[in-house]
């Protein structure tokens, strides 16, 4: 419209991951979108004290959103304007008010937008997987650090990082296998050992074949120190993929 061009609406749902301050009243929200993938969007006067649409655009919320963007394009020309915003469901009230979910969500809400770094691209599968890992961390369903590292898993998986954990990465020989690398995609025989490889107890390595399948039975049964070993091996297997570490997994309590 005017000299800005002509404006197109669009609407998606999405998780609100993160916010930013602009000027004295805006926020920048970045949002995971069902459609649009990861979409950064000025949200006008959220940060006055009783603006309920800013209560809705907080981290963990998954909400259903209007955009207005210049072009035919919502990732485009400058930052759409995110103009109205509905609750779906208020994940964060299960989630800020207690330190191992709020930090094993945070580190969550990291990782999803790690894996979505072209703004614009819809990534459905990471998008779903944060919608059911922040329910089930709302609710509080398993151990938040048990939760947190099938997330985890499964977003190496959904974006083509899959670990082996039974048949050895490099040459297929059924396992179970003792060796693992990161490195190398997960577990290796040892005709297939490289230097680096480690030697997990079978313990830990049954915990994240349990945790990347759905098999919580199995989890949820793990002693703490495999528990413990499994996510070392989940943050290193992790920070290899992204080339760097999450800044908020130091802060998850083990």
């Amino acid at each position: 419209m005017g000299d800005n061009g002509p404006m197109s609406l669009f609407r998606d749902d999405g998780i609100v991951l993160r916010t930013q301050k602009l000027g004295e009243a805006d926020r920048i929200i970045t949002i995971l979108t069902r459609g649009h993938g990861r979409v950064r969007a000025v949200a006008r006067g959220v940060r006055r004290t009783k603006s309920k649409f800013g209560a809705r655009l907080e981290p963990f919320s998954h909400v259903d959103v209007q955009f207005f963007a210049r072009g035919s394009e919502l990732v485009g020309r400058g930052l759409p304007l995110c103009t109205q915003s509905e609750t779906i469901a208020p994940y964060g009230g299960g989630i800020v008010a207690d330190y191992a979910r709020y930090t094993a969500g945070t580190a969550m809400l990291e990782t999803a937008e790690r894996f979505t770094d072209h703004e614009g691209e819809p990534a459905v599968q990471q998008y779903l997987l944060l919608v059911g890992g922040l329910r089930t961390l709302a609710r509080g369903e398993h151990a938040p650090h048990l939760i947190l590292d099938a997330f985890l898993l499964r977003s190496l998986a959904v974006n083509g990082y899959a670990p082996s954990f039974e048949d050895c990465a490099k040459c297929g020989m059924p396992g179970p296998n003792r060796f693992f690398s990161v490195a190398a995609g997960g577990v290796i025989c040892g005709d297939c050992r490289v230097p680096g490889s480690v030697v997990p107890s079978a313990q830990a390595l049954e915990l994240l074949s349990a945790l990347l399948s759905g098999d919580w039975v199995t989890a949820d049964a793990c002693e703490a120190r495999h528990v413990r070993e499994g996510s070392g091996l989940v943050s290193a297997y992790l920070h290899w993929h992204l080339e760097r570490g999450l800044r908020s997994l130091r802060y998850v309590e083990k």
